[in-house]
């Protein structure tokens, strides 16, 4: 297998992007499943669920930012990013099982209070995750020669993440989220693990000279940057979490009884963000690099989240169907697709290369800080009759998300130089 890592072959790449397939395929399960479990098996009220999902951004300021700068110089168990993905996946796999069974860990700890439980499963689900993420990130720009081969790495990781993505919200659809759950938990294991066999990290990392090309960072523009993509995360977030209380209230049927309309509201639900997914994997290297390319990365992100503000204001006023939601969530894909995809490569060209490690774990703070206040999103729901004010805040949050990219410094030159060719 090491002779596959040296020729930077199709089976080398598919193995190295399976680390972070795996933390994807994590997070899709977390996403269609754990406001569900909350609200029809625990019975959890929409601000508890809220203060649940607060722990995800408070691993997340540790796990990314913390994590991926020790890593840079750890070397145990053979790598530097070997021993973080293993121990991440492992528990993330462990945490993924636990899911629907908060009340039996509930009764082996001794603690009634269900919230609680939760909160710790949540908590060392989201710290798994992000203790992995950013090692599974580095660990194919540390295998990857520069230029269009490690292009080729996270091209091929965004595709195959992208595609286990979309599955899980499938099989949480057909088979119900109880099957994604068995079968996430065996793939979030498997796809962490497995792979850690067949490729070798080198104890000496090349630098390229990046002391030489070290930039100074722009720090009035990365301030931009954080606050636009902050205003986006947090419209994004509140819709994760809360979209299954405008579902049951909006599209499933008065007269069902508590299990069918349970049952409708999983499956609408995970069609819902599979379609989103979908139009999110597809977009950025068959549309979005094409049109980076032509009118600036940084128009394109504008405009793109304009889209996916006024999807949303089109899902407030005109989703009363399954399939009217549906099609609105394509529209809104079209702006996850860029916050997916575009926002990072604009930020890096502000940063000072040398501490790119640094710059990384910050830009994380405008996902994960934004993603902390969406909780109170939940208590301005719980005092309002109509569930559609959800899509009306994240459709204003992406509206003034899009004004302030606007404000945003691109350089043309840099925008061809650092997209990728679209790939056929």
């Amino acid at each position: 297998m090491l002779e596959m890592q040296k020729r930077l072959n199709h089976l080398f790449y598919a193995t190295l992007s399976l680390p972070a397939t795996a933390m994807g395929f994590a997070l899709c399960i977390q996403i269609s499943a754990l406001s569900w479990i909350l609200s029809t098996r625990f019975n959890l009220e929409i601000h508890q669920i809220g203060i649940v999902w607060a722990a995800g951004p408070l691993a997340g300021i540790f796990g990314q930012v913390i994590i991926g700068l020790i890593s840079d110089d750890a070397w145990f168990w053979g790598g530097r990013r070997r021993p973080f993905i293993l121990i991440g996946g492992t528990l993330a796999a462990l945490m993924v099982f636990l899911l629907p069974r908060i009340d039996v860990v509930s009764q082996l700890l001794g603690i009634k209070n269900i919230v609680i439980v939760a909160v710790i499963i949540a908590l060392t689900l989201d710290l798994s995750i992000n203790i992995s993420f950013n090692p599974t990130r580095s660990i194919i720009a540390d295998l990857t020669p520069e230029g269009e081969a490690r292009t080729r790495g996270y091209t091929w990781m965004q595709t195959i993440s992208g595609f286990f993505g979309v599955a899980a919200y499938i099989i949480g659809a057909t088979l119900g989220n109880d099957a994604l759950i068995s079968v996430g938990a065996g793939i979030v294991f498997v796809f962490s693990v497995l792979p850690m066999f067949f490729i070798k990290e080198e104890r000496e990392l090349v630098k390229k000279n990046e002391a030489a090309v070290a930039t100074k960072a722009d720090w009035g523009q990365l301030w931009r940057i954080y606050i636009a993509h902050g205003f986006a995360w947090l419209g994004v977030q509140a819709m994760f979490v809360y979209t299954y209380g405008f579902i049951q209230q909006q599209l499933v049927p008065a007269g069902l009884d508590v299990k069918a309309a349970n049952a409708m509201s999983g499956q609408v639900i995970a069609y819902a963000f599979a379609v989103l997914n979908t139009v999110g994997f597809l977009l950025p290297a068959l549309v979005l690099a094409p049109l980076a390319r032509r009118f600036g990365r940084v128009h394109t992100q504008a405009g793109c989240i304009a889209i996916m503000a006024l999807g949303y204001f089109l899902i407030a006023t005109m989703a009363r169907t399954p399939m009217m939601l549906y099609a609105l969530m394509a529209v809104v894909g079209i702006g996850w697709s860029a916050i997916v995809s575009l926002p990072f490569a604009i930020m890096s060209d502000k940063v000072d290369k040398s501490r790119m490690g640094f710059f990384m774990g910050v830009f994380n703070l405008s996902v994960v800080l934004p993603q902390l206040m969406s909780t109170g999103v939940g208590f301005v729901l719980k005092h309002v009759a109509d569930q559609s004010t959800l899509y009306v805040i994240c459709g204003t949050s992406l509206a003034i998300s899009a004004a302030l990219w606007c404000l945003v410094k691109d350089e043309a030159a840099a925008t061809q130089a650092a997209m990728p060719a679209p790939v056929h």
